[in-house]
């Protein structure tokens, strides 16, 4: 079976690399680690990131299969014992772009609702759910059109599938989101239009490290369709929750 990546693109996604971080672009498509389906996963390709340190980098957080974006990968333990405190204590800063179905009513807002892990027969998914934990995300519009938005979202907590589930509680599902926006699967359907653009991590009193992923083509040719220049887009993100 052919891999949805090589090692060699995996080494072109690099966007950052010091001692301690590395920061990769996640390709859409591949999870980020082994789960109960199997099948290929980042974790099979890290090998070729240890830069002649003894063993591979780890992931300090995670991403959706389907979104892709800044990974942040720490080379060895000490690393990524700071990186855990970090992400734990939400220190570091995220930003994300989607492309919605709809328009928010709003310029910008926070969506605080509780998710919970619902049925295991449908893997990693989350409801909108009193008792579930606490889940908070800032966003901002950076453009509207006929039917879509633009827009920028920063979840200030870190729970799975956190900003589908809430732009979809909220009534702005992601386009290509199969799961909480119920559209047909790929490639009748759109792939996910979610896209970690911005990460900024405090690693030291130097100042923050800030890396950004580009936008991916899937969502660069909804733009064009649209007629929203892509470049704007990512420097209107950037900004959004500076």
């Amino acid at each position: 079976m052919k891999p949805i990546v090589t090692d060699e693109e995996i080494l072109s996604r690099l966007l950052h690399r010091d001692g301690l971080v590395l920061v990769l672009d996640k390709p859409a498509g591949i999870a980020v680690h082994h789960g109960p389906k199997g099948g290929e996963t980042l974790t099979d390709h890290l090998d070729v990131l240890r830069f002649g340190l003894p063993n591979p980098p780890e992931l300090a957080h995670r991403l959706d299969k389907d979104t892709s974006g800044c990974l942040v990968l720490g080379r060895h333990r000490k690393a990524l014992a700071k990186l855990g405190d970090l992400f734990a204590q939400g220190k570091v800063g995220k930003t994300y772009v989607a492309v919605v179905r709809g328009s928010p009513s709003e310029e910008s807002g926070r969506i605080e609702l509780k998710l919970k892990k619902r049925s295991p027969t449908r893997g990693w998914w989350v409801a909108v759910d009193p008792e579930g934990q606490q889940a908070i995300t800032d966003w901002r519009v950076l453009r509207r059109g006929e039917n879509f938005s633009v827009v920028a979202a920063s979840p200030l907590t870190g729970r799975t599938h956190q900003i589908r589930a809430h732009f979809a509680a909220a009534g702005f599902p992601v386009l290509g989101d199969r799961i909480y926006g119920r559209e047909p699967a790929p490639p009748s359907g759109p792939m996910l239009h979610l896209h970690s653009r911005r990460i900024v991590l405090p690693m030291n009193k130097k100042g923050p490290l800030t890396v950004s992923a580009p936008l991916p083509p899937h969502i660069n040719a909804t733009l064009a369709s649209l007629g929203i220049e892509t470049a704007s887009i990512e420097r209107e993100a950037d900004a959004a929750f500076s």
